[in-house]
C-alpha cells in the first residue's frame, strides 16, 4: 500500500514537473508591449551572419547597433528593428542568436522579437505570432560563374549537381522539386552555404533574391540564376516573404504593423539596395 502511494505520489510530481516546464516553455505575449516599455529596451533576435538581412563587423557607422566589444551589427533587419525600437521609445539591443536558436529564445523570454529574415510558415505560427511582411521575395539558385548549370532556366536543369540550402528552412525543403539534383546535408548558416560553394563542395545553394545579390556582391565568382514564372520553385506566398516574429497573442504586434504599413515598396526596396551596398566584401575583393 506505501509503495503504491509512494509510486502515485511520484508519478504526480512527474506530471506536474512536466507541465510546469510545458507553461514555461511557450510564454504568452500578452503583456509584452508594457513589459518593453517598462524596461526602456527591445530585445531582438537575429543571426548577424545573414547579409544582408543581418550580419556583424568592427566598425561602427550610423547604421549599426552595438552587440560587444568592437563588434557591432548591420543590415536590413537591423534598420527595421531600429524603426520599431524608435516607434516604442525605448533603446534597441541586438542579440546574436544562431538560427535554431532564436524561436527557443523568444519563448523563453531572453528576448522580445525575431527579426531575421524568417518566413511566417504555417509550421512556425504553430509556435509563435508573426507580424505583417517587411520584405517580398522570391527564391533563386547560386552557383558558380563557370559552373556546367550556369545557363540553366528551370528548376529541371540542374540534373546531377548537388544542391544545398540552409538548415531547418523552406529554401533546404524546396530542393525536392528540383528533379535529378543530388541533396546534399543543409548548413547551419550563409557563410558555411558560401563557403561550401567557393570550395566547390556543392554546386550551388537556394535561397532568397537578397541573399544571392548579396554573395555575388561580395564574391566575384559567384552568379545566380532567377526563374521566369513556371520555371521556378512552387511555394506558398508566406514562405518567400518575411515577417517578425513574437510570442503567442504578442501585444507588440499592433505596433510593429504600424512601422510596416508606414514603409512603402520602394522604401524596403531602397533600405534592401542599401544593406547590400553596404555589407563587408569578402578577401577575393
Amino acid at each position: 500500500m506505501k509503495k503504491a502511494l509512494k509510486a502515485t505520489v511520484l508519478f504526480l510530481a512527474a506530471v506536474m514537473l512536466v507541465l510546469s516546464f510545458a507553461g514555461c516553455s511557450k510564454k504568452d505575449g500578452a503583456k509584452d508591449l508594457d513589459n518593453v516599455k517598462a524596461a526602456g529596451v527591445l530585445k531582438v533576435g537575429m543571426e548577424c551572419n545573414y547579409a544582408p538581412y543581418n550580419w556583424s563587423q568592427t566598425t561602427e557607422s550610423q547604421f549599426t547597433v552595438k552587440v560587444s566589444d568592437n563588434m557591432y551589427a548591420d543590415g536590413y533587419d537591423v534598420q527595421i528593428a531600429k524603426k520599431v525600437a524608435e516607434a516604442l521609445g525605448v533603446k534597441l539591443e541586438i542579440v546574436p542568436i544562431e538560427w535554431d536558436g532564436l524561436i527557443p529564445a523568444l519563448q523563453s523570454e531572453q528576448i522580445d522579437m525575431v527579426i531575421a529574415g524568417m518566413s511566417p510558415t504555417e509550421e512556425r505560427k504553430l509556435s509563435i505570432d508573426f507580424s505583417k511582411t517587411y520584405f517580398d521575395s522570391n527564391l533563386v539558385v547560386v552557383l558558380k560563374k563557370d559552373s556546367a548549370f550556369a545557363s540553366a532556366k528551370s528548376i529541371s536543369d540542374f540534373e546531377g549537381a548537388k544542391i544545398t540550402g540552409q538548415l531547418n528552412t523552406f529554401h533546404y525543403q524546396v530542393i525536392d522539386q528540383m528533379k535529378g539534383v543530388s541533396k546534399q546535408t543543409a548548413l547551419a548558416d550563409f557563410a558555411a552555404l558560401t563557403q561550401a560553394l567557393a570550395s566547390g563542395t556543392v554546386d550551388g545553394y537556394v535561397c532568397e533574391k537578397p541573399g544571392a545579390v548579396s554573395a555575388v556582391a561580395a564574391n566575384s565568382d559567384f552568379t545566380y540564376i532567377e526563374f521566369s514564372e513556371g520555371n521556378g520553385f512552387t511555394c506558398d506566398p508566406a514562405d518567400s516573404s518575411i515577417s517578425v516574429g513574437v510570442r503567442k497573442n504578442s501585444s507588440l504586434v499592433p505596433e510593429i504593423n504600424k512601422v510596416i504599413d508606414a514603409l512603402s515598396t520602394e522604401d524596403k526596396e531602397a533600405l534592401m539596395d542599401a544593406a547590400i551596398a553596404r555589407q563587408p566584401v569578402s578577401a577575393d575583393e
